[in-house]
């Protein structure tokens, strides 16, 4: 018999949004941390990733926001309440967001077969 077990972690996202259109916002990269400094590392890594490409401005903000709230971020994630910071480059808002969640742990399989036990399901006829 499986046992279910769950772990806590944030799930990590990044969305960049045109603010020249109605057009929905459109996710860059999302990722899955298991603590709070993985979230918070995630987060930076992006940034750092990205900085070369914003103007001098928006870069200096974000890295201002990312590091004189670290505190209050390192807080909020350890509290687990959700965490966003958003960069406005020309016309796009690049917003980070940051949830705690709970993950429940998939069956682990060694190799590409079916556990004996999924044969033991048949469709249902209609």
């Amino acid at each position: 018999m499986l046992r279910t077990t769950t772990r806590p972690g944030f799930w990590c996202e990044c969305w960049t949004r045109h603010l020249d259109d109605e057009q929905p916002p459109t996710l860059f990269g999302s990722y899955d941390a298991y603590t709070e400094v993985e979230a918070n590392s995630w987060v930076s890594t992006i940034l750092r990733t990205i900085s070369p490409a914003l103007d001098a401005d928006t870069s200096q903000e974000a890295w201002g926001q990312l590091h004189d709230h670290r505190v209050n971020t390192r807080r909020a994630l350890i509290r687990r309440v959700p965490w966003t910071v958003s960069v406005r480059h020309t016309r796009t808002l690049i917003t980070w967001t940051v949830s705690p969640v709970t993950y429940l742990r998939l069956a682990y399989r060694r190799n590409s077969e079916l556990p004996a036990c999924a044969h033991n399901f048949k469709p249902r006829r209609h």
